[in-house]
């Protein structure tokens, strides 16, 4: 018989506390390029990913544009034949390759490649995928009309929405909570949330986590068309149809990408002389408990979810001075979070500034949340905001500052502090509370 795994008993390892938590790696493939340098200055100079699709069935569809990750062998794109071997690509979907890169230079940022075995198991991975690739599932049926033997013994796990995290466990050999969210589009922002109260509460020092979505075809594109969630009306001009805030807004424009973070217990990284981006101080949750796909009228789940945030950060409003918007061009999503943001700060509200980088990149669905989260801890440790690209005409009453066209560079005589929101369907939300790293 062999040998069994020996666990050490020492108490003194799973000792629970609210500890300090930061980032100190982070990980892009997006519409807007692929590493974060690049993605990164994309977004500060007002570019956009979204493009025309190419593919004949999008022609019979009302929408025909989408936010794709771009391909090739530049710098700034992605050559999938060059990452993996073919026999590889069979055994995943899109969404994981996504997450297996952008981990990779998550990790290399954060100089975090464990070889000792009690660093390995010291370190999680907490990544999800809100939606599964149709195209694998009505190819795979139609294969099987043909011959059962054709059926793909990889199918399943290309299917499976936690092999993304399953994959990047096993590759690096990570042996801390092997966890997935699916939470529609607040699934990435759940995952970091879930990996800070790891690392908080002394489970693991390390956590791997974001999320990763890859599922743009004729079918899913349908039917979100069905839903009238999608953008419609600049099909022949795709870089202005996601507008968030925009009077002229019609619907968010669909996007795919990875973005993944390495968290860590704020000691274990000074100890390594990690770099720090930033840290995290509250993660809440909510649910609207109102309708399958809309969100609540008076924007209560969303007032609930920032609360609880800055209550778990033990922090005023008047602490915050930025907010990442969900804001995803819809006409009704839109205003409401823009009312529930001035509802939850009130006369503090003059002194937040508003943004959503969805007019740059798209909606990632289910990677929405982790993306703009990588985006708003850079803006942290840069001072700057990013613009909302295509807001030209506001038609919502605010006293908060938004952020049209162009950045801003973020003036504040305290430390930069932001929030983070991320919605989804089923009335799930979650929000996210960072800040400018201070010793």
């Amino acid at each position: 018989m062999g040998k069994f795994l020996e666990i050490s008993r020492n108490l003194s390892n799973a000792v629970r506390s609210r500890r300090r938590v930061v980032i100190t790696g982070i990980g892009i493939i997006s519409p807007l390029g692929c590493g974060v340098q690049n993605a990164w200055k994309a977004l500060l100079d007002g570019k956009c990913g979204i493009v025309k699709l190419e593919d004949p069935d999008y022609e019979k569809l009302p929408c025909k544009i989408g936010a794709l990750v771009p391909k090739g062998t530049q710098p700034h794109e992605l050559d999938l034949n060059s990452k993996f071997s073919k026999s590889e690509l069979r055994t995943m979907c899109p969404a994981t390759a996504y997450a297996l890169i952008a981990a990779e230079e998550a990790l290399n940022d954060a100089k975090w490649k464990p070889v000792n075995e009690d660093d390995k198991r010291d370190t999680g991975v907490a990544v999800g995928v809100g939606m599964i690739d149709l195209v694998d599932v009505c190819s795979m049926y139609e294969t099987l009309k043909k011959s059962y033997s054709k059926v793909s013994p990889y199918f399943v796990p290309r299917i499976l929405p936690n092999m993304a995290s399953g994959q990047i466990s096993i590759k690096y050999g990570f042996r801390g909570p092997n966890h997935c969210v699916s939470t529609a589009c607040a699934t990435g922002a759940h995952s970091i949330g879930d990996a800070f109260r790891f690392v908080r509460g002394g489970e693991t020092n390390v956590m791997v986590c974001g999320a990763a979505e890859a599922c743009i075809s004729p079918l899913a594109i349908a039917a979100f068309c069905r839903l009238r969630a999608l953008s419609t009306s600049r099909n022949d001009f795709p870089q202005e149809a996601s507008r968030p805030f925009d009077e002229s807004r019609d619907g968010f424009v669909m996007g795919e990408g990875s973005a993944i973070l390495v968290l860590e217990d704020l000691n274990h990284a000074l100890e390594r002389k990690a770099p720090i981006y930033a840290e995290i101080l509250g993660y809440g949750l909510s649910g609207d408990a109102a309708h399958l796909t809309a969100p609540s009228e008076d924007g209560t789940g969303a007032i609930l979810a920032m609360d609880r945030a800055l209550k778990d950060a033990g922090i005023d409003t008047s602490e915050i001075t930025f907010v990442n918007a969900h804001a995803t061009s819809t006409p009704l999503g839109d205003s409401i979070e823009l009312k529930a943001i001035q509802s939850l700060f009130g006369e503090q509200s003059k002194n937040v500034f508003v943004s959503s980088t969805k007019g740059a990149h798209g909606h990632l669905l289910g990677a929405a949340g982790n993306l703009e989260s990588a985006f708003t801890i850079l803006a942290l440790k840069e001072g700057v905001i990013p613009p909302t690209i295509n807001l030209q005409n506001l038609n919502i009453e605010t006293d908060l500052n938004l952020v049209p066209q162009v950045k801003k560079e973020w003036k504040t005589t305290k430390r930069r502090v932001a929030l983070k929101n991320a919605f989804g369907f089923g009335g799930t939300n979650a929000c996210l509370c960072f800040a400018e790293y201070r010793e």
